[in-house]
């Protein structure tokens, strides 16, 4: 027998005696066991022995109420929760790379093969996902992924360079990209675990969630519907009547469709800029199968701007602006446990306050603040020749140093802005027409230009759009 209370299973879980307890109990034992009359006192031999001894059994009852509570699909991880997740015939999520979408220019009818490669000005290698033929116009756009899987960032568009020559592709430029991921956290498995337990049905828009999410290599999906007789639009988009709307970012295009084709109600219309031909090979048909065209968004990338003003001070690092990146990356992609950056999201500034502050008590945060060309500062019409933007005509706002630049492509196809590229002086131009200096010497044709500047505290991502980080748009002030 021991004085020492046994641990518990009840309508709480398990529960083990507090280590006061403990102490209290295994110097009752020492005591009987040594006739009666020890002192009590924890300075002597028989309260250091009843002290190592609570410590230890402290120890072994905080293990197993460890692995007890790992049978809450809310608190396990590791490998715990992935075979919670066989439970449900899903696996955890490798580390997937960052995929960029390139501007291929060169010879009409040049074939660029699966796997030809580029590189970025870090030594990143990415190799194309998909064989293209470069149009009449002299390009095409193609997907490269990066070849070692996990975030990396996105480059500027003139930071990428052919690595494997092919005869007539002269050149590549970045028009956009979505930054790839580690691998899943306990946080992003659970959620998709959760959102799994509705793959089993059809016809809900929880189901064709969990399917698109379910496709290998699918980074992020948004789903949602019109119910009514007309259009409407939901976060920025317009969906037909009576229609299912899905976007999707990662995974190959029929991959996607199927996903949707299997779990959509029979009849609904859809929306989006991909169309997939999708064949019903599970019906018992002979050939030909019967096709359907099967519609969904691959939604365009929205570069997310943050501005941070800090106390300066002498235990300020030098590379404090690094370090601010960093945590707000490791954030955006919710790798810090908190909600990650998605498509259809409201990004709120004072998300991102604790990691920065939890970077060390040098922090002494004053603001943060984010930005995004949905609310723009101004839009204009200009090309950029080196380290000049010439602006020809102003159609909103007004330009300002610190507005970052950016744009689709430009009239001929052929440039975009590179990211982070912004303001830096006013030549000619005053915020309207004329001239000023960039950061960025690069070379883009006369296109519409937007500028935007992290000011506000939230940013409302579209239903067709998904946020992009980039430590180049991550500005810091020490005041």
């Amino acid at each position: 027998m021991t004085a020492v209370p046994p641990v518990t299973f009840g309508p709480a879980g398990f529960q083990a005696p507090t280590e006061a307890q403990i102490l209290a109990g295994r110097q009752t034992d020492i005591d009987a066991a040594m006739g009666g009359g020890l002192n009590p006192g924890l300075t002597t031999p028989q309260g250091q022995l009843a002290t190592s001894e609570t410590a230890i059994i402290g120890n072994a009852n905080d293990t197993f109420l460890y692995y007890a509570t790992q049978t809450d699909p809310a608190f396990a991880q590791g490998r715990m929760q992935d075979a919670i997740g066989r439970i449900y015939f899903i696996e955890r999520l490798p580390s997937e790379p960052t995929v960029l979408q390139i501007l291929c220019s060169g010879l009409p009818g040049v074939t660029i093969s699966v796997n030809a490669l580029i590189q970025d000005v870090s030594g990143n290698s990415y190799g194309c996902s998909g064989s293209g033929v470069i149009g009449p116009g002299g390009n095409v756009t193609l997907s490269f992924s990066a070849i070692v899987p996990g975030p990396t960032a996105i480059p500027a568009a003139s930071g990428v360079s052919i690595f494997q020559a092919i005869p007539g592709w002269d050149s590549v430029s970045v028009v956009s990209g979505v930054t790839g991921r580690d691998v899943e956290t306990r946080a992003e498995f659970e959620a998709r675990r959760q959102a799994s337990v509705a793959v089993n049905s059809l016809g809900s828009l929880p189901a064709v969630r969990g399917a698109v999410l379910s496709v290998p290599g699918v980074l992020d999906a948004y789903v949602t519907e019109n119910t009514t007789s007309g259009t409407t639009t939901v976060g920025g988009t317009t969906l037909v009547a009576h229609s299912l709307y899905v976007a999707a970012v990662g995974g190959a295009d029929l991959d996607v469709a199927t996903a949707i084709w299997t779990k959509k109600a029979p009849g609904c219309a859809l929306n989006g800029n991909t169309t997939v031909t999708v064949a019903d090979s599970n019906s018992g048909y002979s050939p030909p199968l019967p096709s359907y065209q099967i519609k969904f968004d691959r939604p365009s990338g929205l570069q997310i701007l943050y501005a941070v003003s800090v106390v300066n001070g002498a235990q300020v690092p030098s590379n404090a602006l690094a370090l601010i990146q960093g945590a707000i990356s490791s954030a955006f992609l919710g790798d810090d446990g908190g909600p990650r950056a998605a498509i259809g999201s409201v990004i709120y500034a004072l998300r991102y306050a604790a990691p920065i502050q939890a970077l060390g008590s040098w922090v002494d945060l004053i603001s943060i603040s984010v930005g995004s060309n949905n609310a723009p500062a101004a839009v204009v019409t200009g090309s950029i020749g080196g380290a000049t933007l010439t602006v020809s005509s102003l159609t909103s706002g007004a330009l300002a140093v610190g507005d970052v630049l950016s744009s689709g492509t430009g009239v001929s196809g052929t440039a975009v802005i590179g990211v982070g590229t912004t303001i830096t002086a006013f030549v000619s131009g005053t915020g309207g027409i004329g001239t000023y200096t960039v950061s960025n010497p690069q070379t883009v044709p006369s296109q519409t230009i937007t500028a935007a500047i992290a000011a506000s505290n939230l940013v409302s991502v579209g239903a067709n759009q998904v946020p992009i980080f980039s430590p180049q748009n991550v500005s810091l002030t020490l005041v």
